[in-house]
């Protein structure tokens, strides 16, 4: 399973690293608050543009530095929506902070015409800081939604114009803290947390940032700690959600499924159902409960029938409970609309383990689009070093995979970096360095299947083979069903170390 962060945290009317402002493109700047320029890809028309790159790659692979040159002008067009800057250092009196029917557009989840009726106000009252604040999460949120990175330095151009407004206003830096955690910036999200926070210690969007991004920094303890005061100042959906991910990740999952039951109960918008009802679901999953899972991703589509985390989660324990083609089905359904690593890896893997004709070619598509879904996130200013790894390392170039590794192992030591490490270590063949990090990964409490597998392979291979049995067979305990090659290539390798005790 993919690194679980709080990306899928609705952010349209709830909260959850210092990047240069984007420029917008100096042939097509639009004015303020303009609409999607025509040439903007829907994101059906992006993924099919991104599947024609990378079925190319995938016959030729000297034509992926083709692929990578046309996703780049993919994200340029896709990103022609400029939300426009300050017009050359203009600083006029800021508007009140108005935009309030779009806010609440956006909170009932109506996010396109959520942001059509903040484009409209903000062309009517361009020096409305706050409203060019709630745009830039707008954007934030939509990218999410739709797989569509570039919707990022939309965003960003949002929150400059909002702080050329109203320097230092907690709106704009707390939105920037929101924006540079989507963009896997955890150290800049911090910061932009912390002054948000100078200027409004209740600020719930602020407060969700900075436990996420002390929790991606793998800084476990202060996340704690800012758990805890979160809680204290503005208890809720967002808040508890995050708590709950702190304490799962330091191994307490009855306190974890305990308060998202809490934050499930007080839920009372179709995003937060969603939300919450996805984050059980993720938890039974992570805990070999496919069927309570099902049953977490089912409330979940209940209330929003089209929410992809929840979708990609229903998939995944399908195929895990025997529904193979269930599986196939669902995760095909949210490749089409999203193609993220996570999902494209997921799929690929299903069609390996069914074999039926032409599903290893299939297979390897999915693969190579993650490719070219990375240099997309790239382009449009996402670090895609954790994704790179995890995928490349089986179902890629394993130096890419250690390469990527490494530089990300260099901006944060999380569980997640420490296991990704780890196995790009071992997939390079260098075991023996690899096992520190798959121990490391593996200290804080955490659980998870993954990671176990890792760590019994990794020890497999350095001769530790008490250690390894114990681990695989944890893993397998755990969650039979955490990856269809996996579970696979672990019951294999506990009947080899049988057949030699």
């Amino acid at each position: 399973m993919p690194p679980r962060t709080n990306d899928h945290a609705p952010e349209g009317s709830r909260g959850t690293g210092p990047a240069e402002p984007a420029a917008p493109p100096r042939t097509a700047r639009a004015q303020p608050g303009a609409e999607p320029d025509p040439g903007t890809f829907s994101s059906g028309a992006r993924t099919a543009a991104l599947r024609r790159f990378s079925g190319a790659a995938r016959r030729s692979r000297g034509l992926r530095l083709m692929v990578c040159a046309a996703l780049l002008a993919v994200a340029t067009t896709a990103g022609a929506v400029a939300a426009g800057g300050a017009r050359d250092g203009a600083r006029a009196d800021a508007a009140p902070a108005a935009g309030t029917l779009a806010a609440g557009v956006l909170a009932r989840g109506d996010l396109d015409a959520g942001i059509r009726s903040l484009q409209a106000h903000l062309r009517a009252q361009p020096r409305d800081f706050g409203g060019w604040a709630v745009l830039g999460l707008a954007y934030v949120e939509q990218a999410r939604t739709k797989g569509d990175p570039s919707r990022y330095p939309q965003a960003e151009r949002a929150f400059v114009r909002s702080l050329a407004l109203e320097p230092g206003n907690e709106q704009a830096l707390a939105g920037r803290a929101a924006l540079a955690a989507a963009r896997h910036d955890f150290s800049g999200a911090l910061e932009y947390a912390d002054r948000a926070l100078r200027q409004n210690p209740y600020s719930e969007r602020a407060l969700s940032s900075r436990i996420d991004a002390l929790v991606e920094l793998g800084r476990y303890d202060e996340a704690a700690e800012a758990a805890d005061t979160a809680d204290s100042r503005r208890p809720g959906v967002p808040v508890f959600t995050r708590y709950a991910y702190v304490q799962e990740l330091r191994g307490d999952v009855r306190t974890a499924r305990k308060v998202l039951e809490r934050a499930l109960a007080g839920a009372s918008t179709a995003p937060d159902v969603a939300y919450v009802a996805t984050a059980l679901g993720r938890l039974a999953w992570n805990q070999g409960d496919h069927e309570v899972a099902l049953r977490h991703y089912a409330r979940a589509l209940g209330v929003d029938e089209e929410y992809l985390p929840a979708l990609e989660g229903r998939a995944r324990a399908q195929a895990a409970s025997g529904d193979r083609a269930g599986g196939i089905e669902t995760l095909e359904q949210v490749v089409a609309r999203s193609p993220l690593p996570g999902p494209l890896v997921a799929l690929g893997e299903l069609y390996e383990t069914r074999g039926a004709d032409g599903d290893r070619a299939k297979a390897q598509d999915q693969y190579v689009l993650v490719d070219a879904q990375t240099a997309l996130a790239r382009a449009g200013g996402v670090n895609a070093d954790l994704d790179t790894a995890l995928a490349a390392a089986d179902h890629g170039d394993t130096r890419t995979a250690l390469h990527a590794a490494r530089a990300e192992w260099d901006r944060r030591h999380s569980v997640h970096t420490a296991d990704a490490l780890a196995w790009a270590l071992h997939r390079n063949g260098r075991s023996e360095e690899a096992l520190p990090y798959a121990r490391r990964a593996t200290a804080t409490g955490y659980r998870d299947a993954a990671f176990l597998y890792h760590r019994g392979m990794i020890e497999h291979a350095t001769g530790h083979g008490g250690d390894a049995r114990r681990s695989l067979t944890a893993a397998l305990e755990l969650n039979p069903g955490f990856s269809p090659l996996g579970a696979r290539a672990a019951r294999a390798v506990l009947r080899d170390l049988e057949a030699t005790r």
